[in-house]
């Protein structure tokens, strides 16, 4: 089953100035992909645009086989709220709430009950050996720690897709394999397809398939 695919998708900073155009794309339930190229080649820009963040200049997107071009911006967001996980390099939680707290957001903003959230949050981070830390503030946790509760909640309202961009980028080289590996067996386990941008060569052969971005398109 395709749950993303691009189809002739370019992006454009002007009519004669490309990022990158032509690119072909498929991702399939459970597939795992990792991007590489260059510094500066649209990598991130072409995972935003994967994840409806950005309108490409050309082509189009499809989720599920739907074209996006026409969704309104609400239907972009609630897709994002349900169907999407994301992680960041540089974490993004939320400083005020705990890891319980912040792992439970992408429930509730789904309209989960918050007795549901708090069941799926609890066990997400009990999988990742977070148990003793749920009630922890960010300021607390190691940055390995950090990245294990951006990880539960990229997942725990069971997406379709993850999109990771330079999830281990802050993360020392153990810490780095360690959480990969975790990212990697959640998502195997739960049958959540996988799109990670990352430099690491390490990194890309864990993940499996590995394409290269150029400014023709997506390469073996």
């Amino acid at each position: 089953m395709v749950v993303l695919s691009l189809l002739s998708v370019g992006h454009a900073y002007s009519p004669d100035d490309w990022l990158f155009r032509g690119l072909d794309f498929e991702l399939t339930l459970g597939e795992r992909v990792a991007i590489q190229g260059t510094s500066g080649c649209g990598k991130t820009t072409l995972l935003n645009i994967m994840a409806g963040l950005e309108v490409p200049s050309d082509g189009e997107v499809f989720w599920s086989n739907q074209p996006t071009s026409a969704w309104s911006v609400e239907r972009r967001r609630s897709c994002r709220q349900t169907e999407m996980g994301f992680i960041f390099q540089a974490f993004h939680l939320l400083p005020h709430l705990s890891a319980l707290q912040n792992v439970m957001v992408p429930c509730l903003l789904g309209g989960q009950s918050g007795q549901i959230c708090a069941v799926a949050a609890r066990e997400l981070l009990c999988d990742l050996g977070m148990q003793k830390r749920l009630d922890a503030k960010p300021s607390s946790l190691s940055g390995g720690e950090q990245q294990r509760v951006a990880l539960a909640r990229a997942l725990v309202h069971q997406p379709k897709v993850v999109f990771a961009d330079e999830p281990t980028g802050n993360l020392d080289t153990t810490t780095a394999a360690n959480t990969l590996a975790l990212l990697i067996d959640l998502c195997s386990a739960r049958q959540t397809s996988l799109v990670v941008v990352t430099h690491s060569d390490e990194a890309a052969r864990s993940i499996g398939r590995t394409l290269r971005l150029t400014s023709q398109g997506l390469v073996c």
